[in-house]
């Protein structure tokens, strides 16, 4: 049976559908409807783990489904705004890259019965890419939009960057076997 928190979760990723839908249709208002579905989609995360942590709801199903959800809400958010022309395709590219590399050092970690806790800077990229988000929807073409891209850029790259550096010891091979590994 699922605990609060998971179904939270869930609902957030139901919510990547409509947000989509709406953000890339044409109507009326459909960009603001869009921007409300994907604030209460982002401010989700924080829910599910608050009532995870608080509740003593922490379940593996949970540690694996969160991040997924997370990184498939902004993969979604990213791909729309390069279909509308918002967001030219090698940001999205970088930002989603930097996603799935810094999930591979978390399975490596998780193989190695070790885990890689969020950093600041991790939670600081989260942020910054809703922000840029928001900001691509409703004022897009703005030197707001162009500053807020070039900061979410920044600190994606920077806490991807700070992971592997801070997780050498799980992704270096040293003096291990072929047949080790």
């Amino acid at each position: 049976m699922l605990n609060a928190a998971n179904r939270i979760t869930i609902l957030r990723i139901l919510l990547i559908p409509a947000f989509m839908a709406f953000l890339l249709s044409n109507i009326k208002y459909g960009d603001w409807i869009s921007v409300g579905i994907f604030i209460v989609a982002a401010l989700s995360d924080g829910l599910d783990g608050y009532i995870a942590r608080s509740r003593g709801l922490v379940t593996v199903f949970g540690k694996f489904l969160d991040p997924l959800a997370d990184k498939l809400l902004i993969s979604a958010a990213l791909i729309s705004l390069v279909d509308l022309n918002l967001l030219s395709a090698w940001v999205a590219m970088a930002i989603i890259a930097r996603e799935f590399l810094v999930s591979g050092l978390r399975l490596m970690a998780f193989a190695e019965n070790k885990v890689i806790v969020a950093s600041v800077w991790g939670k600081l990229k989260t942020v910054s890419q809703i922000i840029m988000v928001v900001v691509l929807i409703v004022l897009p073409n703005t030197l707001l939009a162009c500053v807020v891209l070039i900061v979410a850029i920044f600190l994606t790259i920077f806490s991807g960057i700070d992971y592997f550096i801070k997780s050498t010891d799980i992704w270096m091979v040293r003096g291990r076997e072929p047949s080790e590994l």
